[in-house]
């Protein structure tokens, strides 16, 4: 039997399957002083549940000058994955001589599985909470109402979505991969994205309008508040599309001038806001232009103010949701929790509108799906503007902005975390000549990232705040109505 050279070297064999060639070429090492070996074959991965996609296999093997052992060492497989690759990359399978146990060697191998774990041990936990909110709410829907209402309410709209997005994926993110609407990732700081390359983006090309029809088909055409808020989502979804598609053509991914988004939602948002004057929206008040809060304030009405707040809500909102769309499943996930609370607030004011938020928050886990950790699309401005808008447009409709800010917490915190470093940057530069940063980076997630914290660990604390902040809102909305 053949015998390698016991000098720290590697061994690397070509062959198109490699555990052929591992089956065909035993390995076996021996140490000359102590006479020891081991044999290395495909067997032996097979056996404990690793496997290699690839045709390439690095065998290394050390002499005792840097090693000490005896005839009962054994060797040990790793399968090391390096942080910018995920478990389905390349990897590379190194035999390193340790002094273990047979049963603690065995016990390191199936670590792949506690990624795919928390991969999809995420979704369903989001899932979970999300059902059984919905199935509470609607139990009780008739007594929040006071009036009959059909039943399901909340749960219908939102499972329609969810499964025709998820549908919708499986053949449109081929499509969009196909036509090379690939993402541009923008490297502005010292962080390596975990995203691929060719991730295709415009994602809410396809879960946007799924949203916006199953709301509108379930309100039979008839529901004039859903009719306005889903021509404000389109109209932020186009602002965002254009952005996306200029930065697919140009040299530096850039879309279009950081004001002209700004000027274009602040625009949408006064006629938003002058429609909602001259229109006869549902209310349970005899007046418009009132925010309810809770007691004991009651109603406050703020008149013309109310435009003003409408505006800001809608520059803001859609700035909020695009800052957060920085992780895989991020926005999404903090999207849909916050469309759900949403639902819930304004269901004494007007349940159409519930209806909506229920729809959207659908689509927005049906888009997860395809947006979870290694993602395989991602929603672009065409998606994060057009759920900003959708957001504002409930709390516009309904006067729940109060309920609307608290659900979108974990997003007002990335926000702010841009504008604190931007004004501690500046300051001190004008008064030490130095500017200094009270963070890593912003946003707040890939501060985070520096810090230590894996991507997924990221997006589940993520999800554990927005379903607490989510649970508050919409208890703050029925209590204030």
């Amino acid at each position: 039997m053949r015998s390698l050279p016991l000098n720290p070297t590697s061994y690397r064999f070509h062959h198109p399957n490699p555990f052929r060639s591992l089956e065909s070429i035993p390995l076996l090492f021996v140490d000359s002083g102590s006479r020891s070996s081991f044999k290395f074959g495909a067997a032996s991965l097979k056996r404990h549940g690793s496997f290699m996609r690839h045709s390439s296999v690095l065998v290394k093997a050390f002499d005792d000058d840097s090693f000490d052992f005896y005839s009962g060492d054994i060797f040990a497989a790793t399968y090391a994955i390096s942080s910018s690759e995920g478990e389905e990359s390349d990897g590379e399978y190194g035999l390193n001589v340790v002094t273990e146990t047979t049963s603690q060697r065995l016990g390191t191998f199936p670590r792949g599985r506690k990624k795919h774990r928390i991969r999809y041990g995420i979704n369903l936990g989001l899932l979970a909470f999300l059902t059984l909110l919905l199935l509470f709410t609607d139990s009780f829907a008739w007594k929040i109402v006071r009036l009959p209402l059909p039943p399901y309410l909340l749960s219908r709209p939102f499972f329609t979505s969810a499964a025709l997005v998820t549908l919708a994926g499986y053949i449109l993110v081929p499509l969009l991969n196909r036509l090379k609407v690939h993402e541009p990732i923008r490297r502005l700081a010292p962080v390596t994205h975990n995203r691929r390359q060719t991730i295709p983006t415009m994602g809410g090309l396809f879960f946007v309008p799924i949203g916006v029809v199953v709301a509108i088909a379930l309100t039979n055409f008839s529901s004039i508040e859903v009719s306005g808020a889903a021509a404000v989502t389109v109209a932020f979804a186009a602002i965002g599309l254009v952005d996306d598609f200029i930065s697919l053509f140009n040299v530096n991914n850039n879309g279009l001038p950081a004001k002209i988004p700004l000027i274009l939602e602040a625009a949408i948002g006064t006629c938003f806001a002058f429609w909602l004057e001259r229109a006869s929206i549902s209310s349970p008040y005899g007046m418009k232009m009132l925010v309810p809060l809770p007691s004991p304030l009651g109603l406050v009405c703020l008149g013309k103010l109310y435009l003003l707040l409408t505006s800001f809500c809608f520059v803001s909102m859609g700035n909020l949701v695009k800052a957060t769309d920085g992780l895989d499943g991020l926005a999404g996930g903090i999207a849909a929790l916050a469309f759900v609370a949403m639902a819930i607030a304004v269901l004494p004011i007007c349940s159409d509108l519930s209806v909506f938020g229920a729809s959207m928050a659908g689509a927005c886990f049906g888009f997860l799906l395809h947006n979870r950790y290694r993602a395989s699309v991602s929603m672009g401005d065409t998606g994060s503007l057009a759920l900003g808008g959708a957001l504002a447009a409930m709390a516009a409709c309904s006067g729940m902005f109060f309920p609307l800010f608290i659900s979108c917490g974990v997003s007002i915190l990335e926000a702010s975390s841009v504008i604190i470093q931007v004004a501690y940057y500046s300051a001190t530069k004008r008064l030490k000549g130095k500017g200094l940063r009270v963070f890593k980076t912003v946003p707040f997630h890939h501060h985070l990232r520096l810090s230590g914290f894996k991507e997924p660990m990221i997006v589940t604390m993520a999800y554990v705040i927005s379903s607490l902040l989510s649970f508050l809102a919409a208890y703050v909305g029925l209590i204030s109505a």
